[in-house]
């Protein structure tokens, strides 16, 4: 029996399991909202506060015209919400399931990068085979003077 054929009895049931039309293209356009550096940005400072347009234009180096074009984009998604006081309107995340996404996104790229760097010092410290055999070992530099 071949993979292949081990797997096709396995289809059918896994074909009904998988994620309807329309929760993958809702799903995907979250992500494509998510993949923009300056929206990224955005959610960080709003992970740790409410702010106000404003507040994330100053905080973020960028103008209130592009951080509230950026906000109508998040809210459409409904990644943020909006809370008016007086004339301000405040910004927060928009629920729970947002800031643990936001959170696990995060905790995966930290632990990729941490990994790497592990690998990195790993490297450093244990020389390749063709190098052990290019170095000579101490016996074979003759005797100390």
């Amino acid at each position: 029996m071949t993979a292949a054929s081990a797997m096709s009895g396995r289809a059918p049931l896994l074909k009904r399991a998988l994620l309807a039309e329309s929760s993958v293209a809702a799903l995907a356009e979250t992500f494509k909202v998510l993949g923009d550096t300056t929206r990224v940005r955005m959610l960080d400072a709003l992970s740790r506060a409410e702010l106000c347009v404003c507040d994330l234009a100053a905080l973020l180096g960028l103008s209130e015209s592009a951080v509230s074009h950026q906000l109508r984009l998040l809210r459409g998604m409904r990644l943020v919400r909006p809370r008016r006081d007086g004339r301000l309107v405040y910004y927060a995340l928009d629920d729970q399931h947002i800031v643990g996404l936001f959170a696990q996104g995060l905790e995966h790229v930290e632990e990729r990068a941490l990994r790497r760097a592990a690998q990195g010092r790993q490297r450093r410290r244990t020389p390749r085979p063709a190098e052990r055999a290019a170095s000579p070992s101490p016996e074979s530099r003759g005797p100390r003077s």
